[in-house]
């Protein structure tokens, strides 16, 4: 209830009059004689009317004064004290039951003008969420204290930081780039989760399992965690403490709403499959069903759907009725290691998690960089085929919507080049996890940050990917996990950005695998043909090498006003190695057309014309201008970006000289000697039994779709 103060009125402003008091005028009764009173004659005595005499008139002129008086301080007040605005006071509004949750919602996709908050059902106003989640406020604090002689005291924290409950999710987002080794690792930071997760309310936690061949490493990981996860939270010695047919005549009756953790196993694939009907809190049980998983053949991993359907399934779990809480907290959580082939789900299926307050936490694969596709090492699970590794394609990127990197090798194809990791998931699981406050796990048995990978040390059923970074250098440069509509108008608003995307989007270069560089100069007519040959393979690289120059141009003018660091880094190193390549690719077709002009040996012996790297480009003004250009933007993006995939690729690509120079050296152009025919007395190899060898080899069979 609000209270105003009025000023108060003292004696200063108002003094006090003497009501009674009359005012007699200038006559003296002091100490007058009253012998000296002269004696009243007759005419004195005679009465005077009323009103006439000078008593009455002095009365009623005093009465008159003093009712003015006491009328002007009656009418003071109000005056003085009259408010501009009328106060109102508003009682608090009567608490009313809440109504349930309206389950068919609309959602606006376009941005309130408007700022503000407007109330629901369920409660008095809307609650604020907080973006960014930490356990230390990020708010200064602006109290000052000064210094006491007690001793120094700091307040350094006025203000909590404002925390979202899960059943009113909406500004919460998740944390993406955490890498492990391990599916095991990431189930441990997950039992923290739960754990959270429990100390608000009853959990139930959904196991959602990729049913691919590739997966059968992890799933195993994740059955012998069980029971330490359940160990650390307090519940195996719960359920150890009820026998068998107390766990059955609980199962008879479904859910038991008095359990504090709760656990269900979906599988997906081809199919959406519910191996618990009824939610169950024996462990035995979960850990039986992910042994009896099938392996899904299809080659298809339907992870949005199946994630949906969850969602959909245990949906009223999390309704609140009667102005209840909901009945549990519900925490999905996905084991895959591809990206899924629904990813036009991804959007209803964000909508769905963000409404009923379920974080997806993934156990996902690190997406290769600025690639669709990756290799796995496949090994057969069945030890009766054969056990040696086959390599399998599977696709788990890229890490962006939109490829962000130019599709230009190092050597002859693309396709060939060794995968890096990107520090990131893929876009479409990630965003999931990140949008619904989840946590999205890359997870890879051979991660290791400080050397490289070799393929014959990946493990089985891991991808191929050579290099690794530190999660922590990687999370300035985290993807823009948009909407699709919002990313494509982010870049659309960006010149740099737009070239970046567009340059990224044109077909991959086809490099020369092995370029010619000697030549033979004996005879000059050989030679010419050699190096037109020569020539010809150079021209195929010039044009779509110009073309990406090209289409990156436009975003040169932008690159100061960038700021954000993954954007600066990929334009800087595509920008870098097109003009690398383009200037080597030029440069190289310009030294043989010299070449084809004549040139004379220093040393009459020399007969062969060597074409080697150089870093300095002696042939065009233009081709020195852009190598200059080139190694500036390569050299900045290794020194502001240090421990990224764009900082590698930048340094590979300097490792090789732009320009070429052409060296002399001696070819023996002589036929050479006759071999001895025979066997230089070598013994014969011993027969071998064919036969015997291939039945003691175990069968081979092809690897399945993954």
């Amino acid at each position: 209830m609000s209270t105003t103060e009025f000023p108060s009125t003292d004696s200063a402003e108002f003094p006090e009059r003497p009501v009674d008091a009359v005012d007699l005028g200038d006559q003296d009764l002091g100490d007058q004689d009253l012998e000296e009173v002269d004696a009243w004659d007759e005419e004195e005595l005679e009465e005077e009317p009323v009103l006439q005499t000078d008593e009455s008139a002095a009365l009623i002129g005093s009465m008159a004064v003093h009712i003015l008086i006491i009328v002007s301080l009656a009418i003071a007040p109000s005056a003085v004290f009259k408010d501009e605005e009328a106060v109102v006071i508003v009682s608090p509004p009567v608490e009313t039951e809440s109504e349930p949750l309206v389950e068919e919602v609309v959602f606006s996709e376009m941005p309130e003008i408007a700022i503000g908050a407007n109330s629901t059902a369920e409660a008095e106003m809307a609650d604020a969420s907080a973006e960014m989640f930490a356990e230390i406020a990020e708010i200064p604090s602006p109290v000052e204290l000064e210094k006491s002689d007690l001793g120094d005291i700091e307040v350094n924290r006025i203000f909590s930081q404002p925390m979202a409950p899960m059943d009113r999710l909406t500004d919460r987002k998740g944390t993406v780039g955490e890498g492990a080794s391990g599916a095991a690792g990431a189930v441990d930071r997950l039992t923290f989760e739960i754990l959270q997760s429990m100390e608000e309310r009853p959990t139930l936690v959904v196991w959602l399992f990729d049913q691919s061949g590739s997966l059968h490493r992890q799933r195993r990981e994740i059955r012998d965690r069980f029971d330490r996860i359940y160990d650390e939270l307090g519940i195996i010695a719960d359920a150890k403490a009820k026998d068998e047919k107390e766990l059955a005549a609980q199962r008879r009756r479904g859910m038991n709403h008095d359990a504090q953790l709760l656990n269900s196993v979906i599988g997906f694939g081809e199919k959406i499959t519910l191996y618990t009907e009824t939610p169950t809190e024996d462990v035995d049980e979960i850990k039986q069903i992910v042994d009896n998983i099938e392996t899904d053949a299809s080659g298809m991993e339907r992870v949005f759907t199946a994630v949906k359907s969850a969602a959909e399934q245990y949906k009223s779990l999390r309704v609140s009725r009667g102005g209840n809480e909901p009945q549990r907290n519900v925490l999905l959580i996905v084991v895959t290691d591809e990206r899924g082939d629904d990813e036009q789900q991804v959007e209803d299926t964000i909508e769905i998690c963000r409404k009923y307050g379920m974080p997806v936490h993934i156990i996902g694969v690190p997406a290769p960089f600025g690639r669709r596709e990756t290799l796995v090492k496949y090994i057969d699970p069945d030890p009766k085929y054969d056990q040696s590794p086959q390599w399998a394609s599977v696709d788990q990127g890229p890490e962006s919507f939109l490829p962000e990197r130019v599709q230009l090798p190092f050597t002859a194809n693309f396709e060939e080049e060794p995968t890096i990791d990107s520090g990131f998931g893929p876009y479409a699981l990630t965003r999931l996890s990140y949008e619904t406050g989840g946590i999205y796990f890359n997870v890879h048995p051979n991660r290791n940050v400080s050397r490289r990978v070799n393929k014959r040390d990946v493990a089985a059923y891991a991808s191929d990917m050579e290099y690794f970074f530190d999660p922590a250098a990687m999370s300035r440069y985290r993807p823009d996990y948009l909407s699709p509509r919002d990313y494509v108008a982010k870049v659309k608003s960006s010149p740099l950005r737009t070239a970046l995307v567009t340059a990224a989007q044109l077909k991959p270069v086809t490099g020369i695998s092995r370029p010619r560089l000697r030549f033979i100069g004996t005879d000059q007519a050989r030679l010419s043909g050699d190096l037109t040959r020569a020539q010809q393979d150079a021209a195929r690289l010039e044009q779509p090498l110009a073309r990406m120059a090209m289409t990156l141009e436009p975003g040169m003018k932008y690159r100061e006003s960038e700021e954000s660091p993954r954007w600066r880094a990929g334009f800087d190193l595509a920008m870098g190695r097109v003009l690398a390549q383009k200037v080597r690719t030029e440069t190289y077709n310009a030294m043989l057309a010299k070449a084809k002009l004549g040139m004379s040996f220093e040393k009459e012996k020399n007969n062969t014309w060597i074409l080697e790297p150089s870093d300095e480009v002696t042939v065009g003004s233009k081709w020195k201008r852009e190598a200059e250009t080139a190694k500036m933007l390569l050299e900045t993006v290794v020194k502001e970006h240090p421990g990224t995939p764009w900082e590698l690729l930048a340094k590979k690509e300097l490792e090789v000289p732009i320009g070429w120079t052409w060296t002399e050296d001696f070819t023996d152009l002589s036929p050479p000697p006759r071999r001895n025919p025979g066997n230089n007395n070598n013994p014969p190899r011993p027969a071998s039994d064919d036969q015997k060898r291939m039945l003691q080899k175990a069968p081979k069979r092809p690897v399945p779709k993954l």
